[in-house]
């Protein structure tokens, strides 16, 4: 895989830098070519098959695949991704420029735009929006109802303990928005991407109570809001959802700022089974579904549907506790690094990647794609050896060590399209090695995820798929320190002050090319301290019939449907 080229959003900090986004909005989406000759055949309803209802639709409390397909058909932010790809390119924002000190970014905005309820946008609402984040209370600060905001902005002016790299938001005319941050980071201004900082009308928000949320923060109970009302800028508007029988739709906005949508309609159905959604595509019950099992690939394809792989843009890894954490139940034998290394050294990536992922998947080296500015080619890596593995486990003194080996059920994800096939491999491998697996499986949620971030796990199968194109969305999720000098729960058996330290100097850092200097050292130390085990990169497909035309297949699974038509 060729390493992609110095992204062209990166702040500058020799002076104020007017960043003008040469691809713009309406362009990128104006790829949707369907019918006899070539024409985009406008009309029709598309039924897509989800595998898990929305959470909710308001994005700024999302934080699932599912939410997120459904509220990037409604909502837009200052800026998306590039179609097909994983770049910011602009949407709501025209261009942008940063000051010299790289704390202060002037976006000037798209006019004539308008939200569904027929209000204006600009500059004030988009100074709505982002104020809104950083003055939720309550139950709206607990991380399983703002989680991107937190990872992008952190605290609140609720929370002065933990502080917030937002500062302010000005509306110096109705076209300029200028947002103040407090210190320099390497997530902004790229995660304005993410559908969680979408912006929606001010005048629904507060006429539907959307920051009002009850409930606990195991169990969160939305506003009126973001179950009945949500309100955007983008190419479909919300109609309905049909809880009882898992289905939401929506219709076309006629009047979207850009190239209009073709189609009149989407349906979401939900439909969890992954069998049961390819034998509905297969009887023309819905025409396209998400998370294609690779073994049905080439059945599909000689039925005569598109399969559209995805590129590899996520990481499955082999995740550690090692114990050293008050409440967690993992096995302290995990704290010496020769065990950690001989779990690396009996993993067999290449068969894993051969025979139970789909063709273009490939071994990782460390906990990012090479596609990402700050992936290194120099790390410490651990080649299957067996003989190794089993060396290091004599020297260590910890030969027949058992391993509670955690492992996901009733789910397909990008990364890890069929867990049971994939631990049955992992195990086998161990085993040879000379360890003693106890298997544990759980359903995906919520009982295998509570039990991960639990640290109930000696060792357990988990992955992401990248939410934008920087490395911190990668390591620094992972291995960042998260508070009281631990990293996330999942990884806080194995902080490491070191990396602590490298991560948060890279992403302070205002200069692109140092930042990704910086970002290798991270990778080298990350590899070399071995909190876990990077297994692969796949790419994921989703499949259409074959009269659906111009849906394209995303990296971040972040796929539009306004450049979609049907055929007859």
């Amino acid at each position: 895989m060729q390493r992609r080229p110095q992204r062209v959003l990166a702040a500058s900090a020799a002076a104020l830098t007017a960043v003008t986004l040469a691809a713009c909005a309406s362009s990128d989406r104006d790829s949707g070519e369907g019918g006899e000759g070539g024409e985009a055949q406008s009309g029709g309803t598309l039924v897509f098959g989800a595998a898990g209802d929305p959470a909710m639709l308001d994005p700024a409390f999302g934080s699932d695949g599912e939410t997120f397909r459904v509220a990037r058909q409604i909502h837009e932010g200052l800026l998306g991704n590039e179609l097909g790809g994983t770049e910011p390119v602009p949407e709501l924002a025209e261009d942008y420029e940063v000051s010299e000190d790289g704390l202060e970014y002037t976006f000037n905005l798209r006019q004539g735009v308008t939200f569904h309820d027929g209000t204006d946008f600009n500059a004030e609402a988009v100074c709505f929006n982002f104020d809104r984040w950083y003055n939720f209370e309550g139950l709206a600060t607990s991380p399983s109802a703002s989680y991107y905001y937190q990872a992008v902005f952190g605290g609140f002016a609720s929370t002065p303990d933990t502080p917030s790299i937002y500062e302010s938001c000005e509306a110096t005319d109705e076209s300029t928005a200028v947002i103040r941050l407090t210190q320099v980071t390497s997530k902004f201004p790229s995660a304005l991407a993410l559908p969680a900082f979408s912006i929606q009308s001010p005048e629904a928000l507060q006429q539907y109570d959307a920051d009002n949320l009850s409930g606990s923060e195991d169990a969160l109970s939305y506003s009126e809001y973001a179950l009945e009302h949500p309100t955007g800028t983008g190419p479909f508007k919300f109609e309905s959802w049909d809880r009882g029988n898992g289905e939401v739709t929506l219709v076309r906005n006629e009047d979207y700022w850009g190239d209009a949508p073709l189609l009149d309609e989407i349906i979401f159905r939900t439909i969890p089974d992954g069998n049961t959604r390819r034998q509905e595509l297969q009887s023309g019950a819905i025409d396209g579904y998400d998370f294609v099992a690779p073994a049905d690939y080439q059945s599909l394809e000689d039925d005569g549907f598109q399969v559209l792989v995805r590129d590899p843009f996520n990481i499955l890894y082999l995740g550690f506790n090692g114990g050293n954490v008050p409440g967690t139940q993992a096995n302290p034998a995990l704290q010496n690094p020769q065990v950690r290394q001989a779990i690396a050294h009996a993993i067999d990536r290449e068969t894993i990647v051969n025979s139970l992922l789909p063709e273009g998947a490939e071994a990782a080296t460390q906990f990012m794609p090479p596609t990402v500015d700050g992936w290194a080619d120099d790390v410490t890596t651990y080649d299957y050896d067996p003989d190794r593995a089993r060396q290091l486990l004599q020297e260590a003194g910890a030969e027949g060590t058992t391993l509670r080996f955690y492992y996901p059920t009733e789910v397909s994800r990008p990364y890890l399209p069929d867990p049971a096939a994939m631990f049955q491999v992992i195990s086998q491998n161990l085993t040879d090695a000379g360890f003693t697996i106890e298997p544990v499986a759980l359903p995906w949620n919520p009982d295998y995820l509570n039990a991960v971030q639990a640290g109930q796990a000696d060792i357990h199968l988990l992955g992401w798929t990248g939410d934008y194109n920087d490395a911190y969305n990668f390591i620094g999720t992972f291995f960042a320190e998260a508070s009281n000098g631990q990293a996330s729960a999942e990884f806080g058996a194995f902080s490491n002050p070191e990396i602590f330290a490298a991560l948060a100097e890279a992403d302070a850092e205002p200069d692109a090319s140092a930042r990704t200097e910086q970002y290798q050292e991270a990778n080298r130390l990350i590899m070399d301290y071995l909190p876990g085990v990077p297994i692969s990169h796949s790419p994921p497909a989703l499949v259409v019939a074959d009269n659906v035309e111009g849906l394209e297949p995303s990296p971040l699974t972040a796929e539009v449907f306004s450049t979609v038509s049907i055929t007859d």
